[in-house]
């Protein structure tokens, strides 16, 4: 008895502003004493009503009373204070203004630590008791204080809404769907829905996450791979330019140069990709995070309203999975290095910048994005300039001033003796070197025109072994007037498609790709090679005996 006699106390001299004991303590008109500054302050911030206020009793007062200091209210708390009374416990949890306030609670009423969904009315840990006591209230919906208990009352027929409105989007109650709602498609238990829709939206997020964190993982690995590609490149270059260094220790060091230049791009496009990546995940956590936290809302109501604003989940653009080719990056360099080292001075004078093509033409294939063209503008980004190589040229076949054509004689053409000069047939080879993505076309003239692609080391001589497509070393499409036929050791195919005398060549040189085209208005796939190629290819036509037969590579820039 005597504790709650001590607690009584404390609250008669407690200031109900500042839940301290009183400073300089004065009586306003109503009878209720504050703290002088509490008071001043409280009515300075209701200017705007006007007439000042009693905050307990809410009494107004006009004018506003003149505060003066209660001398023996003063003298009573100072005693108090001598003799060991404090500030009232914080364990008493009083209401601020900002608090939500015990709707049972009698005189100062105390800090509300649940709301009731169905009674509608807000308790303290005292009043609260019942609800976990009697099984009246089992069913009875607890949630975090709340002010805002009364937006769930109907304010036309003053019902709980229970039901939502699909058709005019808002909370109604029974009443509601029997009157001004009538025949609206309206449901019970929106939340459940809701919850089930967003619980499908998160496992999408989280899928997406993972998907994300699993090709970040695989761009890392890829940025190793380039690397590892590169240092042994490097490495294999180094030694071959060794036995050359007299004379080409410049192209080394432009070799070096140009595959490390070629690295840090390739790299930086990898990690460009892993950032977005990154910045997407991110993104997607903090989406999940917010949806998290709105799913955790027991108000049903408050979860409706906040979920009809919430954002819909933006389309990501990013493919589902990052596709790499086989880890072959600059492994070609070192074969056009190789072919350095056998023929110096034709590399010097003619084909120096096959090194420096092979190295730029390092492509990381980071998406689908990558594949083959779908529409001739899309091949022509990856035209490339033919021209014919007269060290190679039959004698049968006399080549245009530009190297670019070549027609077929019956007089043999007084070629100078060369080891890599076709003997036995009307053929010819390309004097570039292909690796990478290339993509040419070749006009038939008249006759009959074989278009090919081999590799440097095929046959010279012999009848059968040298021709384009009777070996493993090369591929030829046969184009006639009337039909179209694949050769491939030796293995013919035949061919349908539209009849043309123009043929386009695309060649992934990587990926192992060779297509043939049928070039018209539009283009048609003749016959595609998927395969690995292990050398740098030449491209090449053979023209078919006949007066007057001759093809040419088209210029396409």
């Amino acid at each position: 008895m005597a504790q709650k006699g001590d607690q009584l106390d404390q609250e008669t001299f407690c200031c109900s502003i500042c839940l301290d004991l009183l400073k300089h303590p004065v009586t306003i008109p109503c009878g209720h004493s504050y703290c002088m500054n509490c008071i001043k302050t409280f009515w300075d911030g209701e200017k705007e009503r006007k007439l000042p206020s009693c905050p307990q009793c809410r009494q107004t007062f006009k004018p506003r009373p003149v505060l003066v200091k209660n001398t023996m209210l003063a003298s009573v708390v100072e005693q108090l204070k001598k003799t060991g009374l404090q500030a009232a416990p914080a364990g008493h949890c009083y209401a601020g203004p900002e608090d939500v306030a015990c709707d049972f609670c009698s005189g100062r009423k105390l800090k509300a630590i649940k709301s009731c969904l169905v009674c509608l009315a807000s308790y303290c840990e005292k009043h609260l008791q019942p609800h976990h006591d009697s099984s009246t209230f089992k069913k009875h919906k607890l949630v975090d204080p709340s002010k805002n208990l009364q937006d769930n009352i109907c304010p036309r027929h003053g019902e709980v809404m229970k039901m939502f409105c699909r058709a005019d989007q808002k909370c109604i109650c029974y009443l509601c769907s029997v009157d001004e709602h009538k025949g609206h498609n309206t449901v019970a238990a929106l939340r459940t829905e809701r919850q089930r829709e967003m619980e499908l939206s998160r496992q999408q997020i989280q899928q997406e996450i993972q998907d994300r964190e699993k090709d970040v993982k695989l761009l890392q690995q890829e940025v190793e791979a380039i690397k590892k590609s590169a240092d042994k490149t490097v490495e294999n270059s180094e030694e071959i330019f060794t036995e050359l260094i007299s004379l080409l220790q410049k192209r080394s060091s432009d070799v070096k140069q140009q595959i490390r230049s070629q690295q840090k791009t390739e790299v930086r496009r990898v990690r460009e990709l892993e950032e977005k990546l990154l910045q997407e995940i991110t993104d997607l956590k903090r989406r999940d995070a917010e949806m998290k936290q709105l799913s955790d809302i027991e108000d049903h109501n408050q979860f409706l309203h906040n979920y009809l604003s919430l954002s819909p989940l933006s389309q990501s653009t990013h493919s589902s999975s990052i596709s790499i080719r086989p880890l072959r990056y600059f492994e070609d360099v070192t074969a056009a290095v190789s072919e350095v080292r056998g023929q110096l001075q034709d590399i010097l004078r003619d084909t120096w910048t096959n090194i420096s093509l092979t190295i730029t033409e390092v492509d990381v294939l980071l998406s689908d994005s990558q594949s083959e063209p779908k529409s001739r503008a899309g091949f022509l980004k990856y035209s490339c300039e033919i021209t014919l190589d007269p060290n190679t040229v039959n004698t049968q076949l006399l080549l245009s001033e530009e190297n670019r054509n070549g027609t077929f004689m019956k007089k043999r053409q007084s070629y100078s003796s060369h080891p890599d000069r076709f003997t036995e047939h009307p053929q010819v080879l390309s004097r570039e070197s292909l690796t990478g993505r290339h993509y040419w076309e070749v006009e038939k003239k008249a006759g009959v025109v074989d278009v090919a692609v081999s590799y440097k080391n095929i046959r010279r001589t012999g009848w059968k072994e040298s021709v384009f497509g009777y070996n493993d070393k090369s591929w030829s499409l046969h184009s006639s007037s009337d039909r179209y036929l694949f050769w491939y050791d030796n293995i013919r195919t035949s061919i349908s498609g539209p009849l043309s005398s123009r043929i386009g060549v695309y060649l992934d040189h990587r990926a192992g790709v060779l297509s043939f085209y049928s070039v018209s208005e539009t283009m048609t796939l003749l016959h595609r090679v998927q395969t690995i190629f292990t050398q740098p290819l030449y491209a090449g036509v053979r023209i078919n005996y006949g007066p007057g037969a001759s093809a040419e590579f088209c210029k396409l820039k």
